[in-house]
């Protein structure tokens, strides 16, 4: 009786710990509940230059995900950006840092993440308002590692 009562506590709070993820999805998740984005990487100094640059629209939950070596100080700008951004900076740990909200297409204006960004994700404009994503909520994604607090299941990544 006591190991089944230890499972099933296991499996409803451990397990949330550990889901199954996928290279081309992000998970956030907070109080207001979860939403997952489909997503392009950006993990080279090339493709982070480039970004969303001269994309006309994106699907509702589709985005991209910049991932840097290292934690550090970032800043984005909104050269030949055609549509209006949500940045979501993110620690290692997968712990959303900062938002910043309907970046401005074509804007040169600096955004800074601050500092200990190691992730940033961009979605749609206004969209992280629009599902309560905050500050203090995690994101979910094989970069971030088997010390992210929602750590991802290696053995069910895609």
């Amino acid at each position: 009786m006591i190991r089944t009562c230890a499972a099933v506590l296991f499996l409803v709070f451990g397990g949330q710990a550990y889901a199954a993820c996928a290279d081309d999805k992000v998970t956030v998740q907070g109080e207001w509940g979860q939403a997952t984005f489909q997503v392009a990487v950006a993990d080279d100094v090339q493709e982070r230059a480039q970004g969303l640059m001269f994309v006309e629209s994106m699907p509702l939950l589709s985005g991209m995900l910049f991932v840097y070596e290292r934690p550090q100080s970032v800043s984005f700008w909104m050269r030949n950006t055609l549509i209006p951004l949500d940045m979501i900076f993110v620690a290692p740990s997968g712990e959303v840092l900062r938002i910043h909200e309907n970046a401005i297409p074509g804007d040169l204006t600096p955004i800074p993440g601050g500092e200990g960004v190691q992730f940033v994700l961009e979605i749609n404009g206004g969209l992280s308002s629009r599902l309560g994503i905050a500050e203090g909520d995690l994101m979910q994604h094989p970069s971030f590692g088997p010390d992210a607090i929602l750590a991802c299941d290696e053995k069910s990544q895609s």
